[in-house]
């Protein structure tokens, strides 16, 4: 559309709100002039002015407009605007407006497939974000709603969103001790409502704080970057000269889960979030959403059967089994790209929404590294913040060892991973798949009373993986065997072999039952039914009368 024709369909569009013989008995009242002047500054606010520098960028860098980010996500005219006046005018001595720019931050109540949320939007085509420029109550304000109103926070980021521009100190005539206005309930907001984020610009400083401190976070591959301060401070501070993709780019941060997700454009980051929070409860005194599904509860995939090899060494594809037991289509990853093979995500089973880890043993060998300890405590906080039942399908060689799993504190991480398995107290379930070895196993498989878990006949378990175990307990025999030190092992091995299967396991009880993998779904459709049945409801109605047990830690 050529420029001349927007300005044109603008001013119309303006012209149209404003005509007052379309409203007759406004134009009898006394409030009309105050009332024009409102509605005039709520059009100039919501269309866009093709000839302003700011949107011209925005369009040029291949981003939406705010207020299509907002059109774009929300249910269709659900949205609500709150401060849609707010900005910064300029008076003449006899009051008459002299210009008048809108604050570049807006906020609102919306639906989301028909469910409340207050969303708010960063709108980087006035003063680039910065936050000198957003009228900070309007940001401040909308996490207030969003707390007291205990319904979903979304914050569509682009820009700054701090302390702004040092321009502002001139301004002022003064600088000032930088604060974190709001930030009591952006944290204690954790605990209480889902909170999410999209990263569909810059996000710097406080912009980087808001799109971390959230239960989700997605960037868009192709225009989203996070970094604590931008190319011009780093080049002062570090004398490195770098782009905002190589310095806080969606490949930096979603491989070392700063962002969960990453998403091919906007559009997609807004599916993304409505996703996430189809699975989530409005708030944590509610139960998580039901969805009937067509999904039988007594389906049983004859591929399981074989999906895991009888040879240990031979790898599996552990996302098969997933998108196998739970219902079609359900399966929600999230995080994929960081974790170093830890597997988290939500699902449903039966239509109930559950939680979900596990490891993928082609990545480290289902040996956890602190990155891998990092990202399942997140997600156990997640499922304990919401009340929403973990399903362990176990597969865990052990903590990393050696000098990078040292110098990384993988012990420590673990140590913390540990402390969250044990605190948290959703309903619990263990499907181990094949290996549970050492402490870290045993954290994954034995933190309830009783503990409610099954195996697979492929399962294999212990202090200590056998392999490594028997060099470590038989050294001295091997290391006198000489050239015979080979023939040893594998008669070693052999006594071991004959006591490592899963049903002497069973005989002892264990493992309560060693089930065919094809009854994992029907038995998980079971126990789901029971724990929505018999032990949320109780544990909701203490969370209603205590606030939840840990609070969530981001």
């Amino acid at each position: 559309m050529p420029a001349d024709k927007k300005i044109t369909d603008r001013i119309q569009t303006i012209a149209n709100h404003l005509d007052p013989k379309k409203d007759e008995a406004l134009e009898k009242s006394e409030w009309k002039d105050a009332i024009l002047e409102i509605k005039r500054r709520q059009t100039q606010n919501r269309t866009a002015d093709p000839t302003d520098r700011g949107y011209i960028r925005q369009k040029t860098t291949g981003k939406l407009w705010v207020r299509e980010r907002i059109d774009g996500f929300v249910d269709k005219g659900s949205f609500l605007e709150v401060g849609s006046v707010a900005g910064k005018g300029k008076y003449n001595k006899d009051g008459s407006v002299e210009s008048y720019t809108a604050a570049n931050f807006v906020s609102g109540k919306a639906t989301v497939e028909k469910r409340d949320v207050i969303v708010a939007a960063d709108d980087f085509s006035i003063r680039g974000g910065h936050a000198d420029g957003a009228v900070w109550g309007k940001s401040l304000y909308a996490e207030q709603l969003a707390r007291k109103l205990k319904i979903p926070m979304v914050r569509l980021i682009d820009g700054s969103s701090g302390g702004g521009s040092v321009t502002l100190a001139l301004d002022k005539g003064a600088t000032i001790l930088p604060p974190l206005i709001g930030m009591h309930d952006i944290i204690a907001s954790l605990s209480e409502i889902p909170v999410c984020a999209a990263a569909l610009g810059p996000a710097v400083g406080l912009g980087a704080a808001r799109a971390t401190l959230t239960h989700f976070s997605v960037v868009a591959a192709n225009i989203g970057s996070l970094f604590s301060a931008g190319p011009p401070i780093v080049a002062n501070a570090t004398f490195e000269t770098v782009t905002k993709e190589s310095l806080g780019g969606p490949l930096i941060h979603t491989t070392n889960g700063t962002f969960d997700n990453v998403a091919a454009s906007e559009e997609e980051c807004f599916q993304q979030i409505r996703q996430f929070l189809s699975y989530m409860p409005t708030n944590n005194f509610q139960m998580p959403p039901y969805r009937p599904t067509a999904d039988p509860v007594d389906r049983r995939d004859d591929a399981l059967l074989d999906v895991i090899p009888k040879r240990r060494q031979r790898m599996y594809q552990v996302r098969d089994i997933l998108t196998s037991v739970v219902d079609k289509d359900s399966w929600f990853e999230i995080g994929e790209r960081w974790g170093e093979g830890a597997v988290c995500g939500l699902a449903r089973i039966n239509g109930y929404v559950v939680g979900i880890i596990t490891f993928d043993c082609t990545l480290k060998g289902s040996v956890i590294a602190a990155s891998s300890c990092h990202k399942f405590r997140r997600h156990i906080d997640l499922c304990d913040t919401f009340g929403i039942p973990i399903i362990n399908f176990a597969d865990y060689a052990g903590f990393a060892v050696g000098t990078v799993a040292e110098k990384e504190a993988t012990i420590r991480y673990g140590s913390t991973l540990t402390a969250a398995l044990y605190q948290c107290d959703v309903p619990y379930f263990s499907v181990v798949l094949r290996k549970v070895f050492g402490v870290a196993g045993a954290a994954f498989v034995d933190n309830r009373i009783p503990n409610m878990r099954v195996a697979w006949p492929s399962g294999d378990w212990g202090s200590l993986p056998l392999e490594g175990g028997i060099y470590a307990a038989y050294k001295r025999e091997l290391d006198a065997a000489g050239e015979n030190r080979n023939q040893l092992y594998e008669k070693i091995m052999a006594q071991f072999e004959a006591v490592r299967s899963p049903l002497r396991t069973a005989e002892i009880f264990d493992i309560p039952e060693i089930i065919d993998p094809r009854d994992t779904r029907p038995l998980l459709c079971e126990w789901v039914r029971m724990m929505y049945d018999h032990v949320l409801p109780q544990r909701l109605e203490r969370t209603k009368l205590h606030g939840p047990r840990v609070l969530y830690r981001p």
